[in-house]
């Protein structure tokens, strides 16, 4: 068993089906927009926008899925099908954020290889 933020069997069939280049510029791809999704997901947050919030958080976690990167996926998964926080309480944000920055550098690594 591994601590890994990453599922390497999610992985590795994502690279068997598209390539390894290509596997590679959608984890790039993914790895620009996603600061973006996390700042939707705060914008909502600040906003008290339900609808947007449960958005930002499904696009993250469906991404998220894509590539493998699980503990990230479930926690957009709980923010997605949770309660929206109080205006202005970007807690869930924040951890998402540090689940990005972990899984991102697993990311990295796998397509620097």
């Amino acid at each position: 068993m591994t601590d890994s933020p990453i599922d390497h069997e999610i992985f590795m069939e994502l690279k068997d089906a598209t390539g390894e280049d290509f596997a590679a510029e959608l984890v790039n791809t993914f790895l620009d927009e996603a600061p973006g999704m996390i700042d939707e997901l705060k914008a909502a947050a600040v906003a008290a926008d339900a609808d947007r919030y449960r958005r930002a958080a499904h696009s993250i976690k469906s991404n998220a899925n894509t590539f493998g990167a699980i503990a990230l996926a479930e926690r957009a998964r709980k923010i997605e099908l949770g309660e929206l926080p109080e205006a202005g309480d970007l807690t869930d944000a924040t951890a998402l954020e540090t689940d990005l920055t972990i899984a991102a550098a697993a990311l990295r690594s796998l397509i620097d290889v």
